[in-house]
C-alpha cells in the first residue's frame, strides 16, 4: 500500500508540468495537434486535397490524440495524450532499471524525471518519446528472459512498432542481445558486441557512400553524445545539467568501485550494462544525423540526437546498479529543482509567445491561408517554433505545415492543395523565410516575430508576389534575410 501510495503521489508530480500553462510547449507537439485537426476536417470534407493513410508506424500518439480530440477536445487531448506519454515513459524506464539492476531506484528518480522532460520531450518527438517508453517495458519483461515475461513483451511488441520503428529496433535488438547473452558462455559473449558493432561499421559506410542517399553528419564532438546532451534542453545555462549529471555519474561510479569487494566483480556485475551501452555510444557516433533516402520525401531527422535518449536511460539503469547513498537523492534533487524552475520559465516564454498568436489570428475567417516564419533565440538548441499551429486551429491553413509533404505521418497533400504545400523543398523554404511567393498563393498571410527585442510578440501581414516570405521580422543571427522591425 505505501509503495502505490509513492507511485501516485510521483504520477500527480509528474504531470504538473503538463498542466502549468495553458498549452504544452514541447517543439512538434503544436504540429502534431494542428495535423489531427487537419485529420478531423478531411473527415467531414473541408480540407481539398488532404487526405489520411493507415500506416503500421510513427502513427501512435497522433491515432490517440485524435480520438481523444474528437472526444473532449484539442485542449484537454493535448493535456491527456502527452501526461500518458510522460507517466509511460517514466515508469517504463523506472521498470528497467530496477529490472536490469535488481534494485528499485528512488533514490535517482530526480534525474528520471529531469530525463522525461529532457530534450527529446521538448522537441516534440512524441511517437519516438512514447515508442522508448513502451520499449523500455518490453525490454524489463524480456530481461529475465523467462517464458511468460517474454510472451508479454512480444504483446507489447506491436504498439511498440505502431508508436515508432526506432524505438522497436532497440527493444528487439536489445532483447535479443540479453537472451543470446545469457545462453553463450563467456568466450563466446564477445561475438555479441562485435556483431553489434560491426554492424554499425557497415551501415555508415552504405549509407556515406550509397549514390542515391544524402547524408548530414553531426559536427559536434562524438564524445560529447553520450546521453548526457539530453538533458540541454533550452538555452545555454542547461549545459550546466550534462556537466553535473556527468560529474555524478564519473564519482558515484568511482566510489562504488573502490568501495568494492573484490574489485573485479564490480566490473563483471556490469558487464552487459557496459556492452549496451558502448553499442549505443558507437551508435550515435557512427550514424548520420539525418538521411534523405527519397529526393522528394523527408529527411529521416534528428537519428542520431534521438539516440543519445538511449544512452541516458542506458546510463540510469548503470547508476541504479550501484549501492544506493542518500546523497545520490539529495544531489539529483537539488538539479530536479533548478532544472524544473528553468523548464517553467522557458516554457512560459513560450507560452506567451503563443498567446500573441492566438491574438492575432483570432480575427481570422476560417480558411484563411499562412505561412509561418518562428523562430527561437539564438541560444536555444532548436531554431524553428511551431508556436501558430495550434493558434491557427478552427481559423487558418497552415501552407507551410511540414508533416503533409514527407509522407512520415498519417496526414497527406495531393499536388495543387489549397490547404498545404505538397513539396518538401517549398515547406522548408517557408519555415526558413526564404519562399518567394507566387501569384498562385495568394491571398496569403505571414505570422511572424515583428519585435527582435520582444520575440514573444507575434504580428500577422499580407504577403505579396514575388516578395521573400521572411523579408520583414526576427531571423537568427546569420540568416542573410533579417530584416528590421517594419
Amino acid at each position: 500500500m505505501r509503495t502505490l501510495f509513492v507511485c501516485l503521489s510521483i504520477s500527480v508530480l509528474l504531470v504538473i508540468p503538463c498542466l502549468w500553462h495553458a498549452h504544452i510547449e514541447a517543439g512538434d507537439l503544436g504540429s502534431h495537434v494542428y495535423n489531427a485537426w487537419l485529420a478531423l476536417l478531411v473527415q467531414q470534407g473541408k480540407a481539398p486535397g488532404v487526405y489520411t493513410v493507415w500506416q503500421w508506424n510513427n502513427v501512435l500518439f497522433d491515432l490517440m490524440l485524435f480520438y481523444l480530440a474528437k472526444a473532449f477536445g484539442f485542449v484537454v487531448a493535448e493535456k491527456l495524450a502527452v501526461s500518458l506519454c510522460v507517466l509511460v515513459f517514466f515508469w517504463g524506464v523506472f521498470i528497467l532499471m530496477k529490472a536490469v539492476s535488481r534494485n528499485s531506484p528512488w533514490l535517482l528518480t530526480p534525474f528520471l524525471a529531469m530525463l522525461t522532460y529532457g530534450y527529446i520531450f521538448h522537441m516534440g518527438f512524441m511517437n519516438y518519446y512514447l515508442s522508448l517508453g513502451l520499449a523500455c517495458f518490453g525490454v524489463s519483461f524480456a530481461w529475465p528472459a523467462r517464458r511468460n515475461e517474454l510472451i508479454v513483451a512480444g504483446v507489447l511488441a506491436p504498439f511498440v512498432f505502431l508508436a515508432h520503428p526506432l524505438g522497436f529496433l532497440w527493444f528487439l535488438g536489445t532483447a535479443l542481445y540479453r537472451i543470446f547473452w545469457l545462453r553463450l558462455r563467456d568466450g563466446w559473449k564477445l561475438i555479441l558486441p562485435a556483431s553489434a558493432v560491426l554492424t554499425l561499421f557497415v551501415a555508415r559506410l552504405y549509407v556515406a557512400h550509397h549514390p542515391g542517399y544524402e547524408v548530414e553528419w553531426r559536427d559536434s564532438p562524438f564524445w560529447l553524445l553520450n546521453g548526457s546532451d539530453q538533458f540541454h534542453v533550452f538555452g545555454e545555462r542547461y549545459a550546466w545539467f550534462t556537466r553535473a549529471i556527468s560529474l555524478f555519474f564519473i564519482v558515484a561510479t568511482g566510489l562504488a568501485c573502490f568501495a568494492a569487494s573484490p574489485r573485479q566483480k564490480f566490473w563483471k556485475d556490469r558487464r552487459l550494462l557496459t556492452e549496451l551501452y558502448l553499442i549505443s555510444f558507437c551508435s550515435t557516433a557512427l550514424l548520420p544525423e539525418n538521411l534523405l533516402t527519397d529526393p522528394t520525401g523527408g529527411w529521416i531527422g534528428a537519428l542520431v540526437t534521438r539516440l543519445t535518449l538511449v544512452s541516458a536511460v542506458l546510463g540510469l539503469c548503470w547508476l541504479a546498479s550501484l549501492p544506493g547513498r542518500s546523497w545520490h537523492l539529495l544531489v539529483s534533487a537539488a538539479c530536479a529543482i533548478v532544472f524544473f524552475i528553468f523548464i517553467y520559465q522557458d516554457t512560459g516564454f513560450l507560452n506567451r509567445m503563443e498567446t500573441s498568436a492566438e491574438r492575432a489570428t483570432e480575427p481570422l475567417p476560417f480558411g484563411t491561408r499562412a505561412l509561418a516564419t518562428i523562430f527561437a533565440p539564438d541560444d536555444y538548441r532548436t531554431i524553428y517554433l511551431h508556436i501558430p499551429d495550434r493558434a491557427c486551429i478552427g481559423r487558418c491553413f497552415l501552407f507551410s505545415n511540414y508533416e503533409p509533404s514527407t509522407r512520415q505521418f498519417r496526414v497527406r497533400v495531393q499536388q495543387g492543395s489549397p490547404v498545404v504545400t505538397a513539396s518538401v523543398e517549398d515547406s522548408e523554404d517557408m519555415q526558413s523565410g526564404t519562399y518567394d511567393v507566387q501569384d498562385e498563393d495568394l491571398p496569403l498571410k505571414q505570422i511572424y516575430q515583428c519585435n527582435a527585442t520582444d520575440l514573444s510578440k507575434i504580428c500577422i501581414r499580407d504577403l505579396a508576389e514575388d516578395e521573400k516570405n521572411g523579408r520583414l521580422g526576427y531571423h537568427p543571427i546569420g540568416n542573410p534575410f533579417f530584416s528590421e522591425n517594419p
